[in-house]
């Protein structure tokens, strides 16, 4: 969300001169009263301002940098979320090493013939099998994590929540389905794609300043 000139300057005549009445904002800004009402609708609305009848504007105490960050939270998983890395069950475990290191990715997803999620590896998997089996014959459906022994996330799903998830059960990833009760995998999020998001959105503040 990004203030526009004129609101910034109704946030730091409340801030000033609390309580203010609209038309006291109106004749220090030299507009008319129906030309400010959509921007004191807008303020009010948001939170960052608190109008109170016949007292008139004050300063709701919400800083732009905290609104932005409750925005920031609740954007969408479906905004944020990666592509996967997708393999069939019958690939074999050599071949899952070698698309794990050349697509550098924490998790490879397994489908099944119907495309839904069948399961997982992680680079934990992996490495457990390169040591217990032959990794040039045996596929991954050997070694994989399978449903419904996966934790997931639906792409409806607020960033907060999906980052709870992940900070609950320690770990990287999680695959992204398309709504609750679906198998359907459109995506995935991960703790690196949420903090590269988050601070994404932080630096945005210090431009829109």
């Amino acid at each position: 969300m990004k203030l526009s000139k004129r609101q910034k300057q109704i946030l730091d005549i409340v801030k000033e001169d609390q309580p203010v009445s609209g038309e006291k904002i109106a004749q220090v800004l030299a507009i008319s009263r129906s030309t400010l009402r959509a921007d004191l609708s807008f303020l009010t609305l948001v939170g960052l301002l608190k109008a109170t009848p016949k007292v008139g504007y004050t300063y709701a105490g919400v800083d732009l940098e905290s609104l932005y960050f409750f925005e920031t939270f609740q954007t969408k998983v479906a905004e944020v979320m990666t592509s996967p890395l997708l393999l069939p069950p019958d690939t074999l475990i050599q071949d899952a090493i070698i698309q794990l290191f050349m697509y550098d990715a924490d998790v490879l997803y397994v489908l099944d013939e119907d495309k839904d999620l069948l399961g997982l590896v992680s680079r934990k998997d992996l490495l457990r099998a390169a040591l217990n089996t032959k990794i040039a014959s045996t596929p991954i459906a050997v070694c994989m994590t399978r449903q419904p022994h996966i934790q997931t996330c639906q792409a409806e799903m607020t960033v907060l929540e999906a980052a709870v998830i992940l900070q609950d059960l320690a770990v990287d990833s999680l695959p992204v389905l398309k709504g609750h009760g679906s198998r359907e995998l459109v995506g995935s999020v991960s703790r690196a794609s949420l903090l590269d998001f988050i601070i994404g959105e932080a630096r945005k503040i210090e431009v829109d300043r």
